[in-house]
Parts: structure tokens; C-alpha cells; sequence
């Protein structure tokens, strides 16, 4: 009798402590990121800055996927964290114009969605629930372009390396070089702008390809990115060309060793940091049911030889 009624004792036991497990977890509510691209360096800051906002808030579990440039795969992993029973989600789109079944999910499944450093809603405000956090594209264009401008005394021929052309970033960061360049600089001639797709060896490949094709027409080289810029530096250097100027965006720690020593003219910082936390703050509010603004713009900095020594 005694060896039963320990027996009882102890499944009772295990079953509360299995109880109080699943009383924990269902504590704990799981926190959704989807990335465009883990081999996309600015992106990885983001992520980077997203999850240590949540690292010291045992209440949050954050998972982590990466689409690796793909929509389908993108849209697959919103419905798999839904499905997990993710309370909030955060997504840098891989496509801007082709976020509609990501939202409507959000929508149906009835949790907070946050867009984070690719804004898929243009103009517009972004629905009910729905969040957005980035910077505003074109100034990092504007930027880019007049520093240029000013650099090459208001005359030559540039090239401008375009990220992913379905981007609002690589749309909009180019329309604002080549808007300023028209109504500021009218002695400066754009000789061919060409998608390098975000990445270094694209930059070189185009850049080899305009060294040739354009010779001492050449003078300077905007690209949507530090990666594609960085490349066109190698290219540059490989080719003994000193005399073009190159830029980029973002601020990427290579970026800024390449102001620094003169390689890169400039950068324009893109606030990864700021981005990262922006996103995690705004799905946060919305799980705690916080009134926030639906979107947050993070600003731009043109980062020189002027200003550099702040950035290192």
C-alpha cells in the first residue's frame, strides 16, 4: 500500500512540474523574423540589433528565418511562425510590391506585423496593425548626389550602381542621384546605371565594364550600397584608376575603413542599429498595446573625410 501511494505521489508530481513547464512556455510569446538575405552584411546588423532588444525580456522568445531572396520562401516561413503561434511578426521584404499575402496573413491571423528597412507601402499609410520602420530612401540619394557634385565641381560622367531593381531602397536612393543631379548639376552626365544586386563582386564585374567601356569619361561612381561601392574600389584600384570618386550607403564597417584612408569619397549611414531596435520597440508597443505612430523614419548621415573620426 505504502509503495502505491508513493507511486502516486511522484506521477502526481511529475505531472505538475510537466504542468508548470507548459504554464511557462505559454508565458512566453514568440516574437517572428523574417530576413531577406542573412548574407545581406547591413541586414545582419538589423537582426543583430533586433534581438538584443528582446535579450534581457525572458517574457519574449524571438526565431529567426531567412528567405534568402525569395518570396515564396518569405511568404512560407510568415505562415509557418503563424501557424508556431508567433504573437507579433517583423519582416524585411524581399519584394516590396509583392507583400500583399504577407499582410493579409498578419491580418486574418489577427497579430501586429512590422515591415522593417524596405517600406512595401510607397506613400502610403501603412493598415491598421501593420508598422513600418526605416529611413527615407531618397534623401540617402540627395545626399550622395550633392556631395558629388560638390566634389567633382559640378562636371563629369557617373555611373550609378543600382541595388535589386524590385527594391523601394535601390528605386528610390537612384531617383534621388539622378534628381539632383538634373536640377543641381547640370554639367554632370549620368553614363549608365546598372543593377549590381546589392553585392561587392557585381559592383567590380559593372566596373570593370564602365572603366573599359567609358575610359577617363569616368569620374565618379555612386552606388545604392557600400557592398556594390566597395566593389567598385577593388575594380578601381585594379585598373590604377585614382581619379574617380566613389560612394555608397549604409556605413558598413569596411565602408568606413575605405573614408578613412581615401579609397571611399563617402558613405551615407544608414542606421542599422537604429532600424534594428526601431522594429523590435514597435512590435514590442503593439504586443503590450501601446499607441505608436505606424510609421518611424530613422535618419540619414553623410559620413566624410569630415566626419569620419565620429564613426570609428
Amino acid at each position: 500500500m505504502k509503495k502505491a501511494f508513493v507511486i502516486v505521489v511522484l506521477v502526481l508530481a511529475a505531472l505538475t512540474m510537466v504542468s508548470c513547464s507548459k504554464s511557462s512556455e505559454s508565458k512566453t510569446a514568440l516574437v517572428g523574423y523574417v530576413i531577406n538575405n542573412m548574407n545581406d552584411t547591413f541586414q545582419t546588423y538589423i537582426v543583430d540589433a533586433f534581438k538584443e532588444y528582446y535579450a534581457d525580456k525572458p517574457d519574449y522568445t524571438v526565431e529567426v528565418q531567412d528567405a534568402q531572396e525569395d518570396v515564396v520562401k518569405q511568404q512560407d516561413h510568415v505562415n509557418n511562425l503563424i501557424n508556431k503561434g508567433a504573437k507579433a511578426l517583423v519582416v524585411v521584404p524581399v519584394n516590396t510590391s509583392a507583400m500583399g499575402p504577407i499582410t493579409q496573413a498578419a491580418q486574418d491571423a489577427g497579430i501586429s506585423l512590422v515591415y522593417v528597412n524596405r517600406n512595401p507601402f510607397g506613400e502610403s499609410n501603412p493598415p491598421a496593425n501593420i508598422y513600418y520602420v526605416g529611413s527615407q530612401e531618397i534623401v540617402a540619394g540627395t545626399l550622395q548626389a550633392e556631395a558629388m557634385g560638390a566634389l567633382l565641381n559640378g562636371t563629369g560622367g557617373v555611373c550609378i550602381l543600382m541595388g535589386k531593381l524590385d527594391n523601394e531602397g535601390a528605386i528610390l536612393r537612384t531617383k534621388g542621384n539622378k534628381d539632383t543631379i538634373a536640377s543641381k548639376f547640370p554639367g554632370i552626365s549620368i553614363l549608365a546605371e546598372e543593377t549590381g544586386n546589392w553585392q561587392r563582386d557585381q559592383g567590380m564585374s559593372l566596373t570593370e565594364n564602365w572603366i573599359t567601356a567609358h575610359g577617363s569619361n569616368l569620374k565618379g561612381i555612386l552606388g545604392n550600397n557600400d557592398e556594390m561601392a566597395l566593389g567598385a574600389v577593388e575594380a578601381l584600384k585594379a585598373a590604377n584608376r585614382t581619379d574617380v570618386i566613389v560612394m555608397g550607403v549604409d556605413a558598413i564597417p569596411d565602408a568606413r575603413v575605405a573614408v578613412a584612408g581615401g579609397d571611399m569619397s563617402a558613405t551615407v549611414l544608414q542606421d542599422a542599429v537604429g532600424q534594428g531596435r526601431g522594429a523590435a520597440e514597435a512590435a514590442y508597443k503593439a504586443l503590450q498595446g501601446q499607441s505608436q505612430d505606424p510609421i518611424s523614419w530613422i535618419p540619414f548621415v553623410l559620413i566624410d573625410k569630415s566626419n569620419i573620426a565620429q564613426y570609428q
